[in-house]
């Protein structure tokens, strides 16, 4: 069998398996890449080229720059300005602006990080108004397909047609004149999604869908009865409790008053030094007018609102501090120990706020030992307080079961948290250099991972994690396959039969052989090697048809950018597989249309603007 067969048999048989479903897509990657070495057609290190190809380096890097933004709660915040904007009721609104978004940022940084960087944004926007995220992420894809054709910039496809017609001997294309067709191609895939959307996408979650925390810390405190009657008093120098032990401070003498727990500083951390400072805080719980009297003998202060409102919420969950409620397993070791609220955990940076037994407040006068403390039991529940550090280090303990993971919490709830503006410093330093091209695009994507790293805001192992493996697999399993059907001569027998077929036909039958051979490689191999493969053929062919190049390369431009009826097809489209719950065949029903309408632009709109 010659490599050319083989190769369509490989491509067969690879597209087979996708659409039976049978099979993790990423397993029939890595078949596909075992085939082109097993057949001969590669050689090994050609068939594992792909797991060392700077544009998989550079989407792995996109991962762990969008966790960062999703962890620091930039995506929370950015999920929340949209919803408001959107509405909660209004689909289209939502689409439109989510749409806009993406497409505008794909004309920065291009369709990968564009995708990358509203992914989480679009989960948790589908989690928070209850929607579907099929019904938002292949939208989210197509409109920054679309958007990649706003500027030069958008795609490394459009700077090569654009260097292709210099050498043509033509001139090339500036940075926003790819918008001439590209506001057209956006406006008209939106309003396709607008409008049939609904229907031509499927109805469900992905697995990874979080559960919605947005209101988590108003359950808590309602759930535990702390709503009300939270408050936070910072102690002042003339206070007679700096330099005293915490242990020493003593509320009993007012009534209904508790003291909760003594912070360190303005940290939301137990206090840890033998005696209260200036400035550290005390932890209140009770009637506004005994913290009111308290405060005022004991010279501590308060925030005007913090005294007014007494909101646990804003005192107790914010971007310091957050709420962790634990079970007690069968087989603890904490079965038969006496806690008490305000009690600080023997790691030393928790606080014990409530304990409740099978959902309800537990009976003092039933569930006490003889000092006044609870006495634990399999089941009963803990409402914990602490920094987020805390929360994420101290429960992975085999002693409790957190019902509800802080990071999880922390990324939904907890707007613009803590280390926010280095994780935005470094998306817009990202930015900057995907649109001024200083450095290739892979080593971008890695000096933004690594000032991750190094700003603190996740460790080197939490990156590792951060990385989605199936869908880098995925791709750098399939890479190879461009090569070999460009070693085998493959692509290049396909483009001259076309050539042969519609070369001496009209100049509008021409640019739609062109788009359909460019669509059809585009859906199985990277759009810059079908580029690559195609202008070649398709300024040639111009030439001897006596056409400008110009049309040729733009439609070329238009029609690699049309990658919508299979997960392969873009890296982007890969991504949103696992979350949007797709499977292969999913893609074509919504990805026709737009292939449509794409077809329309590149064949009848483009020589209108660029003449033959």
């Amino acid at each position: 069998m010659s490599p050319v067969a083989l190769i369509a048999t490989i491509i067969a048989a690879a597209i087979v398996l996708f659409v039976w479903n049978k099979l993790p897509a990423v397993v029939v990657a890595m078949l596909v890449c075992l085939s082109l070495w097993a057949s001969g057609i590669l050689s090994l290190s050609e068939a594992f080229a792909g797991f060392g190809d700077p544009a998989v380096i550079f989407i792995a890097t996109l991962f762990v720059v969008s966790f960062a933004l999703e962890v620091t709660g930039v995506t929370a915040w950015a999920g929340q300005r949209l919803i408001r904007a959107a509405g909660e009721e209004s689909r289209t609104r939502l689409l439109v602006l989510m749409m806009s978004l993406a497409a505008v940022l794909a004309a920065l940084i291009g369709v990968y990080g564009a995708v990358a960087a509203l992914l989480p944004v679009v989960v948790v926007i589908a989690v928070r108004l209850r929607r579907k995220s099929s019904q938002l992420l292949l939208p989210l894809v197509f409109a920054a397909h679309a958007g990649s054709l706003l500027t030069l910039t958008g795609s490394p496809v459009n700077v090569l047609v654009s260097d292709a017609g210099i050498d043509a001997g033509v001139k090339d294309f500036g940075l926003f004149e790819f918008a001439l067709v590209g506001i057209p191609l956006f406006a008209g895939s939106m309003a396709i999604i607008v409008l049939f959307g609904e229907r031509l996408l499927p109805q469900q979650n992905g697995v990874p869908i979080p559960a919605d925390f947005s209101r988590h810390a108003r359950t808590l405190v309602e759930q535990y009865g702390l709503g009300n009657g939270i408050y936070r008093a910072r102690i002042r120098a003339t206070s007679p409790f700096a330099g005293r032990e915490p242990s020493a401070i003593d509320v009993t003498h007012y009534e209904g008053l508790q003291l909760v727990a003594v912070h360190e500083g303005d940290t939301a951390q137990p206090i840890r030094r033998p005696h209260a400072a200036e400035s550290d805080h005390l932890l209140l719980r009770g009637d506004r007018e005994a913290v009111a009297r308290f405060a005022a003998d004991m010279h501590l202060s308060f925030r005007e609102s913090e005294l007014q409102s007494g909101d646990g919420r804003d005192t107790l969950f914010n971007r310091q501090s957050g709420l962790a409620e634990v079970v007690i397993p069968p087989r603890s070791s904490l079965i038969g120990q006496s806690v008490f609220p305000g009690m600080v955990t023997a790691s030393g940076d928790l606080v014990v706020l409530a304990v409740q037994r099978a959902g309800n407040p537990i009976d003092k006068a039933r569930a006490q030992d003889k000092t006044g403390a609870i006495v634990l039991r399999a089941g009963d529940t803990m409402l914990l307080q602490g920094t987020w550090q805390a929360l994420d280090d101290r429960l992975d303990d085999p002693d409790v079961l957190v019902v509800s993971s802080p990071e999880l919490v922390r990324r939904q709830a907890v707007p613009m948290g803590s280390g926010a503006k280095q994780a935005v410093a470094i998306l817009l330093g990202m930015v900057f250099l995907l649109a001024t091209g200083i450095v290739p695009p892979a080593i971008t994507g890695v000096l933004a991972a690594g000032a991750v790293v190094l700003s603190g805001i996740m460790t080197a192992e939490q990156s590792y994690r951060a990385i989605g493996w199936t869908t880098v697999i995925l791709i750098a399993a399939m890479k190879p396959l461009s090569t070999a059907m460009m070693e085998t001569g493959a692509a290049q027998m396909m483009a001259n039969q076309l050539v042969d077929i519609v070369g001496g036909t009209s100049p509008t039958a021409f640019l739609a052989g062109l788009f359909v051979l460019t669509a059809v490689l585009g859906q199985f191999i990277s759009s810059t090697a079908t580029a690559l493969i195609v202008i070649p053929i398709g300024v040639t062919a111009a030439a001897g048809m006596g056409l400008s190049p110009r049309p040729v390369l733009m439609s070329t431009a238009i029609a690699a950018a049309a990658a919508f009826l299979t997960p392969i097809a873009s890296p982007a489209n890969a991504m949103v597989m696992g979350p949007g719950g797709y499977t292969f065949s999913e893609y074509w029903k919504p990805g026709l249309p737009l292939l449509a309408w794409f077809f329309v632009v590149a064949v009848f709109i483009v020589p209108l603007i660029w003449s033959f």
